[in-house]
């Protein structure tokens, strides 16, 4: 095991053998494995925006057994997603690659200002699957914020008690926001650190914009002159505000992007001392080939070959 993972498990120094078991073999899997980078591949989307929306795209997605296949090809540390989707493959590749449970969902049938999220899957199904882990989603700034974070404590001390990875997708959202503030700096930062009092491992969030939601909080940004103006100086604050650094936290890919544009963010991520990435649209609505490539590219920018990675892309 890498120093460097060592260091990572010495972060979580309250958890059982079980619990570090399964974040070292999430951390030593795939092209990233004894790095302390991840990159997994989130498929709750079709729960999350509908088949059509998320698979039409690239229609060999609609298979379950596809995004196993994307993920393992890759050499991704992990896949993640809802029960029927797992259920759909995980004997078929049983041990081919660490599986995360996505244990609760939401769907937009119905457009809600203070959306939450219904328990959909279980810390059991997680052990009859064999995952390494639960993840859970939280919608701080929901006026249902308070309900789901009582849920992910049960959730995540069942989880614990059996040795698994609590993943904390923590998405701000609800009527006491503006859509900027969804992804504001300030809000992203609190977020974040919800999450990481909650007893999340690992923690995703999205990449937070220079926007300032909160007028008490923009008197300390200014204050205290906490550099916000790069991609970079954000990543490194969502960074310090989880915990300074001793909890994983990884960004996600987001809506669909070009190369260039995914592949200088990923570079914002790693100078900014990000994690890693959590990266479903970008990878699945592309063909395989393409995917495969981009995956690798942004993997390449995590093992430090920055200028490697800026001659794959300007090859391509």
């Amino acid at each position: 095991m890498t120093q460097r993972v060592q260091e990572i498990l010495s972060y979580y120094g309250s958890d059982n053998p079980g619990t570090l078991t399964n974040l070292a073999r999430l951390l030593n899997h795939g092209k990233l494995a004894g790095t302390g980078k991840l990159v997994i591949l989130p498929v709750d989307q079709g729960f999350e925006h509908g088949p059509a929306r998320s698979f039409a795209p690239n229609p060999p997605a609609y298979d379950p057994r596809y995004h196993f296949e994307l993920a393992i090809e890759a050499g991704c540390n992990a896949y993640a997603a809802p029960l029927g989707f797992l259920e759909a493959g995980a004997r078929e590749f049983a041990g081919e690659i660490p599986l995360i449970l996505k244990v609760n969902d939401h769907d937009v049938l119905l457009e809600e200002k203070d959306p939450t999220q219904a328990l959909t899957g279980s810390v059991q199904d997680a052990l009859r699957l064999g995952c390494i882990g639960v993840g859970f989603t939280i919608y701080p700034g929901s006026i249902h914020r308070f309900e789901m974070y009582q849920q992910i404590r049960e959730y995540a001390e069942e989880a614990k008690r059996h040795g698994l990875a609590v993943v904390i997708w923590s998405y701000p959202r609800g009527s006491g926001l503006s859509k900027a503030g969804e992804t504001a700096i300030d809000v992203t930062a609190y977020a974040a650190h919800i999450a990481a009092q909650l007893g999340a491992h690992i923690i995703k969030v999205k990449l937070p914009t220079e926007h300032i939601e909160q007028e008490a909080a923009r008197k300390v940004y200014e204050e205290q002159q906490i550099p916000i103006t790069t991609l970079s100086d954000r990543v490194r604050h969502i960074v310090q505000s989880t915990f300074n650094g001793r909890r994983i936290v990884i960004f996600s890919g987001g809506p669909t992007q070009g190369d260039e544009e995914i592949l200088n963010e990923i570079r914002s991520i790693y100078t900014g001392g990000g994690f890693g990435s959590i990266m479903g649209r970008n990878s699945f609505q592309r063909s395989k080939s393409e995917a495969l490539s981009l995956l690798g590219n942004i993997m390449d920018i995590y093992k430090g070959q920055v200028a490697h990675t800026n001659t794959l892309l300007h090859a391509n």
